[in-house]
């Protein structure tokens, strides 16, 4: 498969991008289509969200463009938390045009007011290099009547949920709030809860309207353009009927070189590791294989399935934003559970008590079992957290806890049990936590400030 999202060298300017087979065509294609056509292209490509969930794009945006009232907006997100993931920051940085092309199509096809890319404050290569990418384009003409605004968020893990990053361009904290983006949208005046009567807005034909908000993945939108430009039957020509088109992995871990790279919809787990992070070093074999931590985890047993929506899901866990951490037979298990299940404790903003008092308990035990002072009772004082912890929730946050906690304690009863028995971790080592800061030249850094991290988003002085 030839890659087309990621190119071989950095596209540093707008006269590079179009230059290239796909650039300024999608553009072009709205300029002579309608934006009914162009939705009707989305969903004849079978294009799936590349952020996790994989909702069909040409129905979401679909959803959005026939949901009343006269503000509509579009939102990219690019606030990458996802551990293990780094593939949209790779795509910004290697070719941002063609994320800022599929903010603007996408903006037609919904007849948004405006649009918002969204990064964390950290992300300074990307943010420079989209700023970059817009200016170009509206001084080139091609974005002439449209406002995009790059948005600058915190560092936290739920800035990436779609709900709290409304809230965060709103200028508030990203606390996911109750209601999805397409039912309450960006400035809306209609209430979420109870009845708060406030004035409607100018423009509205009744006096309260949501402001319909679609929300796309970075990797998402990069997709439209080349679709548009080629078409849903070259873009149907890889991958699975259910699964069309290309991925881009992520690897790292204990393998050989961390890596990302575009492959083809359906290529078995068990070949991106090898051919995109060379897979393990010599004497070393796959223990365990996480997408992220939304998904319960793979054991060796699953490398040979395929990465589709439906071939994962199949294996019992999930696509995710195909961001593989892979841990080798030295690993400890209950080390790898602890270390997850802090990261959303701490990273869990708080408004639904089952999810915050939840993981925070499952945390301590999990804690108390891998330093060799955990019981039985621990265990099943952890099954119980597991059940309700996300009872209420607002968010997708605890049931990642309950799905990825779960499954490796299924996976690996026997390492729980040897800690229990012998009073120690059978498996001591040091294991950093894969939530990526940065990747360059085959190269990984991982964020040390995140074991500092408090569960109310404050840090232990280093």
């Amino acid at each position: 498969m030839d890659t087309f999202l990621l190119p071989p060298t950095p596209i540093r300017s707008l006269d590079e991008y179009l230059a290239t087979d796909a650039g300024g065509l999608g553009i072009r294609y709205i300029t002579e289509h309608s934006p009914e056509e162009t939705i009707a292209e989305m969903l004849r490509s079978g294009l799936r969200g590349r952020g996790g969930g994989g909702f069909p794009t040409g129905f979401k945006w679909r959803g959005v463009a026939s949901q009343p009232g006269t503000h509509r907006y579009v939102v990219a997100n690019g606030a990458e938390g996802e551990p293990g993931t780094f593939k949209d920051r790779a795509l910004m940085r290697s070719n941002p045009y063609q994320l800022v092309e599929g903010v603007i199509v996408a903006g037609f096809a919904v007849s948004a007011v405006e649009a918002f890319i969204c990064l964390k404050a950290s992300f300074q290569p990307e943010r420079k290099a989209v700023t970059r990418a817009v200016e170009e384009m509206q001084r080139a003409g091609l974005c002439a009547d449209c406002t995009i605004t790059v948005v600058s968020g915190p560092d936290e893990y739920l800035y990436g949920e779609e709900k709290a990053m409304l809230e965060v361009i709103e200028g508030n904290a990203p606390l996911p709030r109750l209601l999805p983006p397409y039912e309450h949208g960006l400035f809306a005046t209609a209430p979420q809860l109870g009845w708060e009567p406030k004035p409607g807005e100018p423009g509205h034909h009744h006096q309260h309207e949501s402001n319909p908000t679609l929300v796309n993945n970075v990797e998402t939108l990069s997709n439209v353009p080349h679709i548009l430009a080629r078409g849903a039957d070259w873009f149907r020509g890889m991958g699975t009927t259910l699964s069309p088109g290309s991925l881009v992995v992520t690897v790292v871990g204990d393998i050989a070189r961390p890596g990302v790279a575009e492959v083809e919809m359906g290529t078995e787990l068990g070949t991106v590791i090898r051919t995109v992070a060379g897979g393990l070093p010599p004497g070393r074999n796959v223990k365990a294989v996480f997408s992220g931590v939304a998904n319960p985890v793979l054991t060796p047993s699953r490398l040979g399935v395929a990465l589709t929506y439906e071939d994962m899901r199949a294996a019992g866990s999930g696509l995710g934003a195909a961001g593989f951490i892979v841990y080798d037979d030295t690993a400890c298990m209950v080390e790898v559970a602890r270390q997850i299940s802090q990261f959303l404790f701490v990273e869990s903003c708080g408004q639904c008590p089952p999810c915050k008092l939840g993981a925070e308990q499952i945390t301590e035990r999990l804690a108390r079992i891998e330093n060799g002072s955990g019981t039985d009772a621990d265990v099943t004082e952890i099954g119980g957290w597991l059940d309700r912890v996300a009872d209420g929730n607002r968010c997708y946050l605890p049931v990642e806890e309950q799905q990825v906690v779960a499954s490796i304690l299924a996976a690996f009863p026997d390492e729980v049990t040897v800690h229990i028995e012998e009073g120690h971790c059978p498996r001591p080592r040091s294991l950093p936590f894969p939530k990526i800061v940065d990747m360059v030249g085959g190269l990984v850094r991982y964020d040390e400030s995140q074991a500092r991290k408090q569960p109310d988003w404050t840090y232990v002085p280093a």
